[in-house]
């Protein structure tokens, strides 16, 4: 029973049973005696001292009692010691990003940077409070030799959780399995920009197709296979020797199309690219019909028991994290910033680019709620479509059902944007 409730039960039966006492004292008799009077008066008196100090007491419970919620409310999460590993280790897929904001909003203060292994880590915490562990998040791409992040956290058992694609986890189910426990972004990021001086009829992807327009893509890109199968774009327009670099876009004076990320490129473009300085059109693969999954938050099927009770405090810490940094990202795009100045490789991020990809983000949706009002949640139904298309386009799908590779159970329904 509620501690204050118990004390404000007895104060009332205490109170009433001195109220009885009273009156059956004033009612013994008709000729009660001066004595009886101040004994009567002097026991009033008590009785209202000792009312007055129940209440006190009731008071002090009950303050009591909301000093403790309040404590069990801030500290719901302040020690995930006994149940996640130190450091909890994060895998992503690239050097440190805004689109990766939610994981750099857990890094507390204090935080290091490993120039060495391309590692940022510092004491994890939730809303500005400390969560007991340590909290790893790791550079992909270049760090780990462009490994595939599954491929990879099946060579070192240090690494927790890692970033995953849906294509990527379809193709790679038989060898390197995931499974995606959130989703961080609702849209794909990814895009395909044109010139609109160069082909200002053109609005889609549909139309680049039309109009036959070269496209330069990394090479190996499922959203390619999928396009061409669909008759979208012909497969002769692809060109897959994109290197990531401006260069060829540039000097062609944007004759061609090209793969991009539409929470980074059209910013370069018109900003940091001199020789262009210019903006840029573009389409989201999203947008186009490509709905896959990028860059959520996955665990080896294998390990996934060990982290059962981990991921069951953790996810919805991470859903609250992709809330607070879309909201108030400063502090966790100036740890970005710094950790590419100390890195100091070819990739190069500011303040301006960080803050760009936080409204393109918003804008574009690419951060949002689930079909619910559900931030991280996965839509099982959409992965699905993604394996029948790319099983459509006459890749291996191996039987893989959206339920092998996503599930929402250690969501939080009611965190949410």
């Amino acid at each position: 029973m509620n501690r204050s409730l118990l004390l404000r039960m007895l104060s009332l039966l205490f109170a009433s049973a001195l109220v009885a006492a009273a009156c059956g004292d004033s009612s013994d008799t008709d000729t009660s005696t001066d004595d009886d009077s101040e004994e009567s008066s002097g026991d009033e008196e008590t009785s209202e001292d000792e009312a007055m100090e129940d209440d006190a007491m009731e008071d002090d419970a009950m303050e009591d009692d909301a000093m403790e919620d309040d404590a069990m409310e801030e500290g719901a999460h302040s020690d995930l010691s006994a149940v996640c590993p130190s450091p909890l280790v994060v895998q992503t897929d690239w050097f440190p990003e805004a689109e990766h904001g939610m994981l750099y909003e857990l890094i507390g203060e204090g935080y290091t940077v490993d120039t060495d292994n391309l590692i940022t880590s510092g004491p994890m915490v939730s809303e500005g409070v400390e969560l007991g562990i340590d909290f790893e998040v790791r550079a992909g791409g270049p760090a780990i030799g462009f490994a595939p992040v599954s491929s990879y956290m099946y060579t070192d058992d240090s690494i927790h959780l890692g970033y995953q694609n849906t294509e990527a986890q379809v193709l790679a189910f038989g060898d390197t399995p995931m499974i995606s426990v959130m989703a961080p972004l609702e849209k794909n990021p990814q895009m395909i920009m044109w010139d609109s001086e160069t082909y200002p009829d053109i609005t889609s992807i549909a139309d680049l197709g039309t109009e036959g327009v070269v496209i330069n893509v990394f090479g190996g890109g499922v959203f390619a296979e999928v396009f061409a199968a669909q008759g979208l774009i012909s497969a002769d327009q692809f060109d897959p020797s994109y290197d990531g670099s401006p260069a060829r876009f540039i000097s062609e004076g944007g004759a061609i199309a090209q793969q991009g990320f539409a929470s980074a490129e059209p910013y370069n473009y018109e900003n940091v690219f001199e020789e262009w300085a210019k903006p840029v059109s573009y389409q989201l693969l999203h947008d186009a019909g490509f709905e896959v999954y990028a860059a959520t938050i996955a665990v080896r099927p294998d390990a996934k028991a060990d982290l059962d009770a981990c991921l069951a405090e953790v996810v919805p810490i991470m859903q609250t994290a992709v809330v607070t940094y879309t909201s108030s990202p400063d502090r966790a795009n100036a740890i970005i910033v710094d950790a590419v100045e100390q890195i100091a490789s070819f990739w190069v991020y500011d303040d301006g680019l960080a803050a760009f990809s936080v409204a393109a983000q918003k804008e574009l949706g690419l951060v949002g709620n689930g079909p619910d009002s559900t931030v991280g949640n996965i839509d099982l139904d959409r992965v699905q479509a993604v394996i029948d298309q790319i099983s459509e386009a006459g890749l291996d799908t191996a039987g893989v059902t959206a339920e092998d590779i996503v599930t929402n159970e250690y969501i939080d329904d009611s965190i949410g944007l």
